[in-house]
């Protein structure tokens, strides 16, 4: 099933429950094509003096004073159980990159299963901003324009493989996996190259660095549609 409620043609703000940065939030919007609110993300929005184009989720954490000052026919209720609000969010918005904000930094277990959504929906270009780190699951090919001693972290959330250019500690050869090898806390020696054989590999980088890593996915081929768009 695919309802898409936000189509835009530039990159999509969606915003979370959890701990967001104003500042960078509202210049995010600034650049944005439409503001999506996951449930309770919109308290976020509105503290921000943002109005979202969107509010979608189960609505078990937004407000009724918050739902009120939003136009009822911005509101879209989602009241499935079965996936997370930002599972929600990610499928019902098109658009060539989506920048979320409030998935890192608060409850654990919310930013596990984020990190899953990520991998399900491994075509669609999104990258997470938390109070610390940018994340983003990696394409089949990415270049990052990092300066040296940047910290680079690589986790796996199943068996991958691949290669690297410009990291201190080279992973071409390493077979990667959430219970064995993993890549986190590898540093750059200057640009980094990164490839790998499946949608299973996140990149961590530190969030100063969010602005390239948002242009090595915007530059790079996603990963094709493999029937997992539900």
């Amino acid at each position: 099933m695919s309802d898409v409620i936000i189509d835009r043609d530039g990159p999509v703000l969606l915003v979370g429950g959890g701990p967001v940065d104003p500042e960078r939030l509202k210049r995010d919007a600034a650049r944005s094509s439409a503001i999506v609110g996951a449930d309770g993300g919109a308290v976020a929005c509105l503290s921000a003096g943002l109005m979202p184009d969107a509010v979608i989720g189960d609505m078990d954490s937004l407000p009724e004073a918050i739902r009120a000052r939003i136009p009822a026919k911005r509101v879209h209720e989602i009241a499935e159980q079965d996936s997370t609000d930002f599972d929600k969010c990610l499928r019902s918005i098109r658009a060539p990159l989506v920048l979320g904000h409030g998935f890192l930094g608060a409850r654990f277990d919310h930013a596990l299963a984020a990190m899953t959504v990520l991998a399900r929906r491994s075509f669609q270009r999104c990258m997470l901003i938390g109070p610390e780190d940018a994340v983003a699951l990696l394409p089949p090919r990415i270049s990052l324009d990092l300066p040296p001693g940047t910290r680079v972290s690589l986790y796996p959330l199943g068996p991958v493989g691949g290669r690297s250019g410009g990291l201190r500690w080279p992973v071409d050869g390493l077979a990667f996996s959430p219970a064995d090898t993993v890549g986190t806390s590898n540093e750059a020696t200057g640009p980094v190259t990164l490839d790998v054989d499946a949608p299973r590999m996140l990149v961590i980088v530190p969030v100063a660095e969010a602005g390239r890593l948002e242009t090595g996915l915007n530059d790079a081929k996603s990963w094709p549609r493999d029937g997992r768009d539900r």
